[in-house]
């Protein structure tokens, strides 16, 4: 079964392809994957806060996330090696676009005051990157045992080789960016 992005993908690729003249099939730039990033304090890493963390990230992707842990010791930020200060996910494929369906139909709606998103996360790369304050605008949150509300990055990770065919690619996919 096709998601909706794939489906608009797939109807979107003549457009694409006329619009910077492309000739060859493989040079339509694509989304590649989907990263999302979730940071805690040095001080809040408990056991029963992190696998809180990483059981709301895993319901979230659809993909069991990974614990992220500190590389070198700063002892001004009370960090020591090795202490778990987030968790990660990368979607590919077909669980990539169900979560940009779910983010995009269901999740960002849900933003109070939600206008769209900036049109400046683009980095050199032209990735999209993009941060969500609350986790909870998500359907896969209990709202009644919520321990602790966190913030996400998302990162849309595309072939694009510059900003405007990003940007471009990301709107005809009904991305809602200003």
């Amino acid at each position: 079964m096709q998601t909706i992005t794939e489906k608009l993908y797939k109807d979107s690729i003549p457009e694409i392809r006329e619009k910077f003249s492309y000739k060859n099939e493989m040079s339509i730039p694509k989304i590649k994957m989907i990263s999302i990033n979730v940071g805690i304090k040095a001080v809040d890493s408990d056991n029963k806060l992190l696998s809180y963390l990483l059981s709301q990230i895993s319901n979230i992707a659809g993909q069991k996330a990974v614990l992220t842990k500190s590389r070198k010791a700063i002892s001004t930020f009370k960090l020591r090696k090795d202490l778990p200060i987030g968790c990660r996910v990368t979607l590919r494929g077909k669980k990539m676009y169900q979560f940009l369906d779910k983010l995009t139909i269901i999740a960002l709606p849900r933003i109070r005051d939600f206008r769209g998103l900036s049109s400046k996360g683009f980095n050199e790369s032209n990735h999209y990157s993009f941060g969500i304050k609350e986790h909870n605008i998500f359907l896969e949150v209990d709202l009644d045992n919520i321990l602790k509300i966190f913030g996400l990055n998302i990162t849309i990770v595309s072939t694009a080789k510059t900003k405007e065919e990003a940007l471009y690619l990301l709107k005809k996919l009904n991305f809602p960016i200003k």
